[in-house]
């Protein structure tokens, strides 16, 4: 099939890599690769913060150009679930809502669209390390992915998966990070700690933003914890 890509803004500025490698990957399974270039946001700061028709303003062009995707693949939990669980919300009584349900319909999260959706898990990918778990908040609550990215990482050659005790936030939020900086610092260092006590070397998730937050938080602490997002891991040899 088609498969349109919509790549997060923090995604395409600062971890390409990923995009790459779900491309990578979806090619290798045989389908075609729409993306469009022109979409750099979901409308989820603006709709987080409140400012439903700046968020609608955002979100319009996102509408139109993916009207006809036979597919959206999303590469993030977090805008994953914008488009799929908060555009039929943010749209409803507006001319727009039959058309943010119909995207909504078709938008999957990258793991879901493999797992679900495709019926993939065996990607053939070697990871010779002992990794652990991010559940991403909205890929985890609003969208429910706890299986598919653990029914992925199962079939790694050389992985060994140590669940954390607790799913807990790892503090980033978005813009909750930047308004209450202390308690978004306070929940990282649990995160990282907990992460630590697995004895990972690795803390895997489908949520880059979260892996940023954690990432800087290890560095700070001085741990020797490294961070990998779930495509990386499925393109490794």
């Amino acid at each position: 099939m088609t498969v349109t890509l919509f790549i997060p803004c923090f995604v395409d500025l600062l971890y390409p890599r990923v995009a790459v490698s779900i491309v990578e990957i979806l090619e290798r399974l045989g389908h075609k690769i729409d993306f469009p270039e022109e979409l750099n946001c979901c409308g989820q700061p603006a709709f987080n913060s409140g400012y439903w028709d700046e968020a609608r303003a955002v979100a319009l062009p996102v509408l139109r150009r993916l009207k006809n995707a036979e597919a959206v693949v999303i590469a993030s939990g977090s805008c994953g679930a914008m488009q799929k669980v908060f555009y039929p919300q943010l749209f409803a009584g507006t001319k727009q809502e039959a058309e943010a349900k119909n995207l909504a319909a078709k938008c999957w999260e990258f793991s879901d669209f493999l797992a679900t959706k495709l019926g993939v898990t065996d990607l053939g990918a070697r990871f010779l390390h002992k990794v652990t778990f991010h559940d991403g908040c909205h890929g985890l609550r609003e969208l429910g992915l706890k299986k598919p990215p653990r029914a992925l990482l199962a079939k790694v050659r050389g992985l060994e998966l140590v669940e954390m005790k607790e799913e807990v936030c790892c503090g980033f939020g978005g813009a909750f990070a930047v308004k209450f900086p202390m308690i978004s610092t306070a929940m990282g260092e649990v995160k990282c700690a907990q992460a630590a006590e697995t004895g990972a070397e690795y803390i895997v998730s489908n949520d880059s933003s979260c892996l940023m937050h954690i990432q800087g938080l290890a560095d700070k602490q001085g741990m020797k914890l490294k961070v990998i997002h779930l495509a990386e891991v499925l393109t490794s040899r």
